[in-house]
């Protein structure tokens, strides 16, 4: 037996979001029913109904940063009870036996991992449905207990902003003594740059224009360097040990190879849809690497949380009602959010 309840969903990869009635399936003996409390917009969300990213099917609800409050259980959960504040991120399912997930990082799965929108769910072969709705079922390992010291409505970005940030941080050890650089200060930068500051590195934001530089500065950052000036940059050579790529516009990336140290690297977490140029004596004579980054894994997003919590870190967010999506969408394409949405999902 399955259920119906509300969402805000796309049509066709031209249509705007409307009202729209989804299923979700019965809760299994391993699943937990969530009523969804709030919804980060990801700029995925956008990429993956406009078709940037390849094909999907519609109709299709968005929205994999999710929050909200255990409903239901199945027999056979032990890791989640009702009333429980919860969340669930980019994935809700993966296979479980290759290398990768049984190690942990399941973001990686070997054989794909299934997404929390317009994936297969192996439960009952179904596409996936996101965030963007009343409620959703997800099986209980893939459920992220919410730390009491998070506030519900700011939390939902963290599902994917936050540990999309957080990992790369992590795997490349920024801490004390490590220089970092952030490209881009929107809802990924702004989260590189807390994230990496409670970390305890040296921070420096990387962004076109000046608009940010307050910001950056009130968070913590050590400088903020105007992207446009060339001059600027110049006076940065070989002066980081990890630099983070969170834009997803084609940059000159040779320049900012240039910025690294000896042994320093380069990791891109924007997806530009462009295919960019790496001239090899920007990597050579510094022994420099290129690397990229995706999220993270079930563990190490719950590590996420609690690291957030200790340090008292919440994105910077904007509550929409269900109404306002389309408008969220179209500030988000013109930068116009500081520094994330979350839609309030009582409102659908």
């Amino acid at each position: 037996m399955t259920m119906t309840v509300k969402a805000y969903g796309a049509t066709s990869q031209d249509a705007p979001l409307e009202p729209m009635t989804i299923e979700r399936r019965d809760v299994g003996e391993h699943d937990v029913l969530i009523d969804i409390d709030y919804a980060g917009i990801c700029h995925s969300d956008i990429h993956t109904i406009r078709g940037d990213w390849g094909p999907i099917t519609y109709p299709q609800v968005v929205g994999h940063e999710i929050v909200g409050r255990v409903a239901e259980i199945g027999s056979a959960v032990t890791k989640h009870r009702v009333g429980d504040i919860v969340g669930v991120g980019c994935q809700s399912n993966s296979c479980r036996t290759c290398a990768q997930c049984v190690q942990g990082h399941d973001q990686y799965c070997l054989n794909g991992n299934t997404q929390t929108y317009n994936s297969v769910d192996p439960a009952d072969g179904t596409i996936t449905q996101g965030g963007y709705s009343q409620a959703v079922v997800t099986n209980e390992d893939y459920v992220l207990a919410i730390p009491a010291g998070l506030d519900p409505a700011k939390t939902a970005p963290l599902l994917c902003a936050g540990i999309t940030a957080y990992s790369p941080l992590r795997h490349w050890n920024a801490g004390p003594g490590k220089r970092v650089g952030v490209i881009g200060m929107g809802g990924l930068g702004h989260m590189g740059v807390k994230i990496a500051l409670a970390l305890g590195a040296e921070v420096t934001v990387l962004s076109r224009g000046a608009k940010k530089q307050s910001d950056a500065l009130a968070f913590g950052a050590t400088r903020y360097v105007n992207t446009t000036d060339q001059a600027a940059l110049a006076e940065l050579a070989d002066s980081f040990d990890l630099i983070v790529n969170t834009v997803s516009a084609g940059l000159d990336i040779a320049t900012y190879l240039g910025l690294l140290d000896v042994d320093g690297t380069l990791v891109n977490v924007g997806a530009p849809s462009e295919p960019f140029s790496v001239p090899a004596f920007s990597l050579v004579p510094r022994r420099r690497s290129l690397a990229g980054s995706t999220t993270g894994g079930i563990a190490e997003i719950q590590e996420m949380l609690g690291f957030c919590a200790e340090h008292g870190i919440h994105p910077e967010t904007e509550l929409v009602s269900a109404e306002e999506i389309n408008d969220a969408w179209e500030r988000v394409l013109s930068a116009d959010v500081r520094y994330r949405f979350v839609i309030d999902t009582h409102t659908l």
